[in-house]
């Protein structure tokens, strides 16, 4: 007779006594709500999910599943899911969120499932700044591993060029800390690699002396958006890279949520963060604030700490997809199309986004990293919550908006890819999930490390690297 499949329970049973974390099966108390995360339109329905304690049960968790060839997914917060991902094993870090902080060597370290609201206050208390983004919520690992475009990303860069050691369990169940003495090839691929090359459960970056910024934002009406645009897009050719700044155009609902100034309508919201002197700041967002009245203006001299009320990211999980695009130029009839056919005249309203690059996020960092696409001038993002069963309607808005930048299109950047890979597809599918986020030299050397160290594609429930050729 042939041998009977493993007993799941038993085989849970067993990971369980070797970690520290909960090991949950479908159907176990908890299971559901270890497997939610901040988007709820991408449901993770894993044959095992591992509540990883420490970085032992991480090693644990990836044993177990490559000795059984179950696929592996990590998710800190579940912000930039690809997709849904069903059977294998995944492993959640939340509970890993120490904090270290060394003012001395102006650096902090910190656990995978630690957040950028932990990490800016520990910062903060030594007059510390990290290079967070704009949603203290997020995770602080992985949004660095994409790359990360924050606050303060044109007077210093993408945070994942200062990153000083990040420690790693590879696809042996091997922990390693991986340097650019140590280990340069591997360094190089962890930062831009996202979770392909294995899973991070800390990793070492540099901070830097900003105590206090002039920023906030200023929020204009439906019909001074257009002049916006233009004033925009021409401003930000002016002003020094120690302001970092975006543009949103968002469609407000119509909920008591939302202030009452605000709802139902479609307003336009630039975001600033400046480093200098506020009486240069109040100067330099003079001709913004030309174009004409306010419904909010908020800007102002603030302490680091605080920083996250700039964007007021949502805080609340809900379901969303959307994609971006690097660009070369950008010019405002170019961003009028993109309004027209995705703002809130479209038939599924999206919140079309604008962040400003270029200054020192177009230089090679010290220690050269898998971020591409360096040359962009803007970035580009449209998102939008999808109607029950309307997510194929919703992707046909979008496809139309980024058809009308296509000519100034440099790439994508990994961090704001949101829900557009799906891990059970086929192959040609998947590596279609990261189209455009590297430079061909650079997925192609991604592929080579990716298949040294993870032969059999274990982390494949993550966006992934796959070659061209």
């Amino acid at each position: 007779m042939p041998a009977s499949a493993p007993d799941p329970t038993e085989a849970a049973l067993e990971l369980a006594r070797r970690v520290r974390g909960p090991v949950l099966l479908p159907g176990d108390e908890g299971f559901a709500a270890e497997c939610a995360g901040f988007q709820t339109g991408v449901r993770q329905e894993p044959a095992v999910v591992v509540g990883a304690a420490q970085a032992a049960d991480v090693q644990a968790a990836v044993a177990f599943a490559a000795a059984r060839g179950l696929p592996v997914g990590v998710r800190a917060t579940g912000h930039g899911l690809p997709e849904a991902a069903r059977g294998g094993l995944l492993i959640g870090t939340r509970r890993m969120d120490t904090v270290r902080v060394d003012p001395a060597a102006r650096t902090a370290w910190f656990a995978a499932g630690a957040r950028w609201e932990r990490v800016v206050p520990e910062a903060a208390r030594h007059g510390l700044a990290p290079l967070n983004g704009s949603a203290p919520q997020v995770g602080a690992v992985s949004y660095t591993l994409g790359g990360g475009l924050g606050l303060l990303s044109r007077q210093y860069g993408y945070a994942a060029d200062h990153v000083r050691s990040i420690d790693l369990v590879t696809a042996d169940g091997r922990l390693r800390t991986v340097t650019a003495a140590g280990d340069p090839e591997l360094f190089w691929g962890l930062r831009g690699g996202a979770a392909a090359l294995g899973v991070v459960t800390g990793m070492e970056v540099e901070l830097f002396p900003v105590e206090r910024i002039y920023g906030g934002g200023l929020m204009f009406d439906t019909d001074l958006v257009d002049d916006l645009l233009e004033t925009y897009l021409r401003w930000t050719e002016t002003v020094p890279e120690q302001l970092t700044s975006s543009l949103g155009l968002v469609p407000m609902p119509d909920v008591p949520a939302v202030p009452k100034a605000l709802r139902g309508r479609f307003v336009a919201h630039v975001r600033i963060a400046y480093t200098g002197d506020p009486a240069d700041g109040e100067r330099l967002v003079a001709p913004l604030r030309a174009v004409g009245p306010r419904l909010t203006d908020r800007l102002g001299d603030m302490p680091y700490r605080e920083s996250g009320r700039i964007y007021s990211d949502p805080t609340t999980p809900h379901s969303y997809r959307g994609d971006n695009a690097l660009l070369g130029e950008l010019d405002a009839q170019r961003l009028r199309t993109v309004v027209e056919l995705a703002g809130p005249g479209s038939a599924l309203p999206n919140v079309i986004q604008v962040r400003h690059l270029g200054g020192a996020l177009g230089r090679p960092p010290a220690e050269p990293n898998a971020v591409g696409h360096r040359g962009a001038r803007y970035l580009l993002s449209v998102l939008g919550m999808p109607r029950e069963g309307g997510v194929e309607e919703l992707r046909a808005v979008q496809r139309r908006a980024f058809e009308a930048v296509a000519p100034v299109t440099l790439g994508r950047s990994l961090n704001f890819l949101y829900a557009q890979g799906n891990a059970d597809r086929d192959t040609t599918a998947r590596g279609s999930a990261v189209r455009g986020v590297y430079e061909p030299a650079d997925l192609e050397r991604l592929a080579r490390l990716k298949a040294a160290l993870d032969p059999t594609d274990l982390f494949r429930h993550n966006y992934r690297v796959i070659a061209t050729s």
